[in-house]
């Protein structure tokens, strides 16, 4: 194999969904069959203004994978010939 630039992983750290998506769909799809100011809808917005006002989690850390990656890459590439 030829000598990397960089060695990297690629998206070690996946983007958790939000959570209210789905109540947002169901939402914007009651609005989208029966009107935006519809009664049958307002538990759903009411559901929907709970998730988006619930306490949020705290932010997990990032993976420090490629951090190590680039510290050990001068061992795993061998010496170099100048």
């Amino acid at each position: 194999l030829p000598p990397l630039p960089k060695l990297r992983v690629r998206r070690p750290d996946r983007a958790e969904a939000n959570p209210c998506i789905g109540v947002m769909s169901t939402v914007l799809g009651c609005w989208a069959s029966q009107g935006q100011m519809a009664q049958g809808c307002a538990m759903l917005e009411q559901q929907l203004r709970a998730c988006m006002d619930a306490k949020k989690p705290m932010e997990a850390q990032k993976s420090r994978i490629n951090s190590h990656f680039s510290r050990f890459y001068p061992q795993i590439i061998g010496p170099h010939k100048r």
